[in-house]
């Protein structure tokens, strides 16, 4: 069993959002999960997807979903998660069927091999809509489902012209290429017949990378002149520039992941977040070195800590009620666009 360690948090969230939205409820999120009992259910499916030969993995993913959805929490009732394993099972069979076929071909007929590689770079934006839409279509809060709806063009442009863009400027519009990407992914989406709604800028984008590069040349340059200046102290120099990979990473995380939720909105209810550096430093910390000393055990364990922590630093402030919500037509939508993305490691 892990403990929280994070009691305060949940109180800066509502103090942050208590005198700009007082209007309405905020509702904070609540992770229930337990790192010993989720850690039950990890062990038992790896030693059954590997007694059977890897079948039972679709069982697999299905229990870890449902743990995970059914342990969270927002205003009093919990999601759930609605795909079977069977569906599951059914996509991961043609997709490693089509990665056998496709590997075949790569080593034994080179020609075929790269049109079926042009043919595949091709396909992605595809299976990446269905991924999407097949992880949102099971997964459900107060009954209702969610939906993502995509289109071909907008995803190929997210995924390669965008990001290409980025690299050409010399990263200088790669927070454009993520900007585009967070708002595809949010606004098609939707619960329900409502679209979720996305307004970060591009400079709320920039301004974290900026913060980063100017940290990173001050403290890559004072490492340089350390180790200039004093070749029998060059170790202090690598220890600063480590310490600052770290603090970037987790300065990275927790400013993109706030900026992600406090720009988005569902109807008339918005999101926040308080997460922070001092906060996600512990939890990343805690979960490495246990992580390490049990030789890979505490993962499971790590994973709820850390659902935990953004659970109880992300809210919805509710304005009004969330009951006014109306379930979309019912639309049948195949796992295979998610099990492609994991067989060929491109999934979400």
């Amino acid at each position: 069993m892990i403990e929280n360690g994070m009691g305060t948090a949940s109180d800066s969230v509502q103090q942050t959002g208590s005198s700009e939205k007082a209007a309405g409820k905020l509702a904070i999120f609540d992770f229930r999960g337990d790192g010993l009992e989720y850690f039950k259910i990890w062990i038992v499916n790896i030693l059954l997807t590997i007694v059977t030969l890897g079948i039972y993995s679709a069982w697999a993913t299905v229990r870890n979903h449902r743990y995970f959805y059914s342990n969270l929490y927002l205003d009093g009732n919990n999601f759930s998660y609605l795909a079977e394993p069977m569906q599951i099972l059914k996509g991961r069979v043609i997709a490693v069927i089509a990665f056998i076929a496709y590997y075949y071909a790569l080593t034994n007929y080179p020609v075929y091999g790269l049109l079926a590689t042009a043919a595949l770079v091709f396909a992605i934006p595809y299976f990446y809509n269905q991924s999407l839409a097949f992880n949102a279509r099971m997964s459900a809060y107060k009954n209702i489902q969610f939906r993502f709806k995509g289109s071909y063009g907008e995803a190929f442009m997210v995924l390669y012209i965008w990001p290409l863009v980025g690299v050409l400027t010399l990263g200088i519009l790669i927070p454009l290429s993520m900007l585009k990407m967070h708002q595809y992914v949010v606004r098609n989406s939707a619960y329900g017949t409502c679209n979720f709604s996305y307004e970060a800028k591009h400079f709320d984008y920039a301004k974290i990378f900026l913060v980063l590069l100017g940290a990173g040349l001050t403290i890559g340059g004072l490492s340089w002149f350390i180790t200039l200046m004093f070749s029998d102290a060059a170790i202090l120099g690598i220890v600063l520039f480590s310490v600052f990979y770290f603090a970037a990473f987790i300065y990275f995380m927790v400013q993109m992941s706030n900026l992600y939720f406090r720009s988005s909105s569902l109807g008339e209810h918005q999101f926040d977040a308080n997460l922070d550096m001092s906060g996600m430093a512990k939890v990343v910390l805690i979960n490495a070195l246990l992580i390490v000393l049990t030789l890979g055990l505490y993962l499971p364990a790590a994973k709820v800590r850390m659902t935990k922590y953004i659970a109880e630093n992300v809210a919805l402030n509710i304005s009004g009620s969330l009951d006014h919500f109306i379930a979309a037509e019912q639309e049948s939508v195949s796992a295979l666009g998610e099990q492609m993305g994991q067989v060929f490691d491109f999934g979400t």
